[in-house]
């Protein structure tokens, strides 16, 4: 007697065609759609927070996936993510305000555009450089870009800062968070498709042979700098992008928002999202943006209480926010490396074995 096994307990592809597939079974495509379908009744089912949460959640997983794709997919450390994400910002208020033929739709792909540029002048030199020496070369980019922002007032607005007009397309302008939360929605789900094809192409296998064994990569005939500069500019991209949108999103930009603190909480959300795992961006970007609410919720909770008047956690808070990113950072690089995608792997995995999980 034959039993037809609608659940395969294994990895069982086959052919080339289903090895690049983007889904593994059509549950997988069929929850996606419904998750896009929950996304798009978003602003119907859910008030101003949790729709200013989703907004932040999605220009950070931009930035994030550009980050993850050049440190997590390539092996290139960076910890000066944050100025490019600046530089986005700006360029993209600046092309707006200074070329009336740069509408604010037009401005955010073209501001990414010119951040990739500048990305790309950074990593020739950081090209030949790996480890500590390329750590360093991009911190002293983070900090001459920051340098340029407050002294180029014509591109910046010095100090001051500059005035970012609201997305309008067709006539209608998304002034509101339950508006403009469709247009970072889309960004979102075009650069994360835009990245998963990448990785199933040639030069995305170029960009995991680099990370994982850059001697034998040449040795197979790959160009190690060219792929380096590559993933610099790739990711400069996607954090003018993120940037971009959170420019005209805020409406204002400032040259104090883009130091190496928000950096390093770009170097956190690929960490404990997971190094390599596009999932593990937005997973990564999800729990940096929802970690200092839930700080505040907690504090407030125990307002008044005896631990609040011993501690001062009230008085505290911005200080315990910043804490609570290295001691996350910490606690998920002894507990758990492989950050939050592989253990979402994990769970599945477990509940499509089950009973036979082990």
């Amino acid at each position: 007697m034959q039993f037809k096994n609608n659940r395969p307990c294994g990895d069982f592809r086959t052919t080339y065609e289903k090895d690049m597939s983007m889904f593994q079974d059509k549950a997988s495509f069929y929850l996606t759609i419904l998750g896009l379908l929950f996304l798009l009744l978003c602003p119907f089912l859910f008030d101003s927070l949790v729709i200013f949460l989703l907004i932040n959640i999605g220009f950070y997983a931009i930035a994030a996936l550009g980050l993850n794709l050049l440190v997590g997919s390539t092996g290139q450390i960076s910890v000066g993510h944050a100025a490019f994400f600046g530089f986005g910002a700006f360029a993209s208020v600046w092309l707006n305000n200074n070329f009336s033929f740069f509408p604010v739709w037009l401005s955010i792909p073209a501001a990414a555009t010119l951040t990739a540029i500048v990305g790309i002048l950074f990593g020739i030199p950081a090209a030949r450089l790996k480890g500590l020496y390329l750590a360093i070369a991009t911190l002293a980019a983070q900090f001459i870009i920051q340098d340029f922002f407050s002294r180029a007032a014509w591109f910046t607005g010095g100090v001051d800062g500059a005035l970012a007009e609201p997305f309008q397309i067709f006539g209608i302008i998304f002034d509101n968070d339950e508006k403009y939360f469709y247009v970072v929605l889309f960004w979102v789900i075009i650069s994360f498709l835009a990245v998963t094809n990448l990785m199933r192409t040639k030069d995305g296998r170029a960009f995991l042979a680099v990370r994982d064994h850059y001697l034998s990569a040449e040795m197979m005939g790959i160009n190690l700098t060219k792929y380096r500069i590559l993933s610099f500019g790739i990711s400069s991209f996607f954090a003018g992008l993120g940037g971009a949108l959170y420019g005209h999103y805020l409406g204002f930009v400032s040259i104090e928002e883009f130091n190496i603190q928000l950096s390093i909480t770009f170097l956190a959300m690929i960490i404990i999202g997971g190094l390599g795992s596009i999932r593990g961006a937005m997973m990564g970007a999800a729990f940096m943006v929802l970690l200092p609410e839930l700080m505040d919720w907690s504090t407030r909770s125990l307002s008044g209480s005896s631990i609040d008047r011993f501690l001062s956690l009230t008085d505290a808070l911005p200080f315990i926010k910043e804490a609570s990113i290295g001691l996350v950072i910490i606690l998920f690089l002894i507990f758990e490396p492989n950050g939050l995608a592989y253990r979402w792997g994990q769970i599945r995995a477990w509940f499509k074995l089950f009973p036979f999980s082990y």
